[in-house]
């Protein structure tokens, strides 16, 4: 089993990855409204998340991991055709992750709970309000161009890493083909009409994409890019010295930092990290050839392009224990963990092992 992929296997990573990435309250912690998180604090939550489960990755399989899923996600945000879209590719996700856990009717109403969630906290706000979103988004990804294979056979990815926006395809939702200029006079009456050609095939889409529980997204982004089997592999585009320059201004001492950091203590206390039970070895996910392919990746590496581990230490504080003490004890354990310390000291072993 340790060697071996089998179907079995694939459904238990993915009911405990998603049953712990929609965890409630892990969940609510999301909801509230905050500061956008730091790279650093996504990184490890992102890390925890990964191995929810009895799946392991070496720190080379998780860098590209890691690299695959921003950049995907960041091309998905970019090419958004308006601001609200945003949503719809949520939705398109949520959908997908409802496909692989539609066995196992309890994950599935997590799934839909947070369907919930998103339809009613952002359904009622403004295109400004979404404009100022995929903005925060955009801001969040801008210094992060690694080079992603099937993008570049795609070629919506260029070689040193940046994406290519399109000059062709449906406009947005809402707005006409380019073409037409129209003159208005003082009275908003038109007064002329200018034609001109453009050098891309727009056209209008047929409808809109569906923002309820169930429907048709229309939007294709967000969905499976690997539908069509190829390899994937991710580059370090060759501005190194750039990124390096701009990595340093990430490593500058923050003053908020230990407050960012007693709060993502906070928000990591809310996941329920499922340990393989009694002997079991678990397995490890190569994402690269081999074994000496990924190593030689660890040891490639760019040093700006490393992420270092976050250690969180509560046992100094006591106060602070006992409320992830409290969180911990909140969370509704499907089974015992035989041998299992004190919560809180528990939930500190996890965070120390980050």
């Amino acid at each position: 089993r340790v060697d071996e992929w089998t179907d079995v296997d694939r459904k238990r990573v993915m009911n405990d990855i998603i049953s712990t990435m929609f965890n409630r309250k892990f969940m609510e912690e999301l909801f509230k409204p905050q500061e956008l998180y730091s790279k650093k604090a996504l990184r490890t939550v992102y890390d925890r998340l990964a191995h929810a489960s009895i799946m392991r990755l070496n720190q080379a399989s998780m860098d590209k991991l890691y690299d695959l899923m921003t950049m995907a996600f960041k091309y998905q945000v970019l090419l958004c055709p308006r601001p609200r879209d945003i949503l719809l590719v949520t939705f398109n996700h949520l959908d997908a992750i409802k496909d692989f856990i539609y066995e196992s009717p309890a994950i599935l109403n997590q799934v839909d709970e947070t369907f919930r969630q998103l339809i009613e906290t952002y359904s009622c706000l403004s295109d400004g309000e979404f404009q100022l979103i995929r903005q925060t988004l955009l801001i969040f990804f801008q210094d992060m161009h690694i080079r992603v294979s099937i993008f570049l056979k795609d070629r919506v990815q260029n070689s040193n890493g940046r994406f290519v926006l399109p000059i062709s395809g449906p406009v947005p939702w809402g707005t006409e083909v380019p073409g037409l200029i129209r003159i208005f006079n003082h009275k908003g009456v038109e007064v002329k009409r200018t034609e001109f050609t453009t050098a891309g095939n727009y056209f209008t889409p047929q409808r809109e994409g569906s923002f309820e529980l169930y429907g048709d997204r229309v939007l294709k982004l967000g969905t499976n890019m690997y539908s069509v089997s190829r390899p994937v592999e991710t580059h370090v585009a060759g501005s190194s010295k750039n990124l390096a320059s701009r990595a340093k201004e990430n490593t500058v001492p923050n003053p908020l930092a230990k407050e960012e950091l007693n709060f993502l203590a906070r928000l990591l206390g809310g996941l329920d990290i499922q340990k393989p039970a009694g002997g079991e070895a678990g397995f490890r996910l190569n994402l690269f050839t081999t074994d000496e392919e990924e190593e030689h990746a660890a040891q490639t590496r760019p040093e700006d392009l490393s992420y270092k581990v976050v250690n969180i230490e509560a046992t100094q504080e006591p106060g602070r224990r006992a409320e992830l003490a409290r969180i911990l004890g909140e969370l509704e354990v499907a089974e015992p963990r035989p041998g299992s310390a004190g919560k809180g000291e528990d939930l500190l072993a996890l965070m120390d092992g980050l």
